[in-house]
This record gives structure tokens, C-alpha cells and sequence, in this order.
């Protein structure tokens, strides 16, 4: 079995030191790259198949970002809200003028109590009058009676019995 010199033994040394620097410093450099520069929080990256959504935290700017040769390039995202909102203001407004319409026809409005208070759909609530409560009354108090008679008539029989 062959003996390693002192020599061979300072020479391994160094190559895995300078492998081990070597891996650091690709590792730190590519971490670097990977994605664009955050300001310190102000941006928040989500990666996508071209490169990254960046998301401007103080404005909601989005951006897209990809990697070209000169760095990182980011193009803003159009912002569709402005469009969304205009779209609902003229639904708003065509909505109030149909509802005018129907209203000046006559028609019952969605969403709207009509003149009496009711809802079409639901049937108003009719009370009883005095009247038709007493003949109820009396009729309850006929029938309450009638089974205490024959609770009592019942007793008699079985106390007969015994």
C-alpha cells in the first residue's frame, strides 16, 4: 500500500478548498439573478413560465418581468380596473333608466317595495275579527268542558267499580 506524502496531502487540501469557493460563488451569484431586485419589500415576485409577476406593494402596479442578455426587463401589465369600472357605472346608469321605464308603465320594479307596502308575491295578513275570536272561544270553552264531564263521569265509574 502506497503512503501519501505530506506534498499530495496539502494539494488535496487545496482543491477542495478551491471547489468548495468556487460552488459558493456560483451559488451567490445565481441567487442574485433568479429574480429582480425587491427594494426591501416593496416588491412581491410570483414566478411564471416566462420569467416572474412582479407586484409594486405601495402602487399594486403588476409587472412582468424576464430575463433578457442586458439583465432583467419589466413591462407593465395593462390595468384592467379603470375598465372594469367604467363598464359598471354605464350598467348602473342603464339600469336606473330601465327601472324609470317601468316605473312610468306602471310594472312592478325588482328590488323595489311597491305603493301598498306588500310584496306581489307575498299575500297580505288578514286578522280575525272580534266576532269570529269569540265564537272560537266559545266554542273551546264548550269543548274544554265536555271533556272534564267526562273525565269526572269516568271517575265515578271506576270508584263505583271498586
Amino acid at each position: 500500500m502506497r503512503r501519501v506524502t505530506l506534498w499530495e496531502k496539502y494539494v488535496m487540501r487545496m482543491f477542495v478548498l478551491v471547489l468548495s469557493l468556487s460552488l459558493a460563488n456560483f451559488a451567490a451569484a445565481s441567487a442574485q439573478t433568479a429574480t429582480p431586485d425587491s427594494e426591501s419589500g416593496r416588491y412581491s415576485f410570483k414566478p411564471i413560465d416566462d420569467g416572474v409577476l412582479r407586484l409594486d406593494t405601495r402602487t399594486g402596479q403588476v409587472s412582468q418581468c424576464s430575463r433578457s442578455d442586458a439583465g432583467w426587463t419589466c413591462k407593465a401589465v395593462p390595468d384592467e380596473r379603470s375598465a372594469l369600472e367604467t363598464e359598471i357605472a354605464r350598467l348602473q346608469g342603464e339600469n336606473g333608466t330601465l327601472k324609470k321605464e317601468l316605473l312610468a308603465r306602471g310594472l312592478p320594479v325588482p328590488g323595489v317595495p311597491s305603493q301598498s307596502g306588500a310584496k306581489p308575491s307575498e299575500p297580505e295578513l288578514k286578522l280575525p275579527s272580534d266576532a269570529e275570536v269569540d265564537k272560537v272561544m266559545s266554542f273551546l270553552e264548550k269543548t274544554w268542558r265536555r271533556l272534564i264531564d267526562m273525565g269526572r263521569t269516568m271517575q265515578k265509574d271506576v270508584e263505583k267499580e271498586n
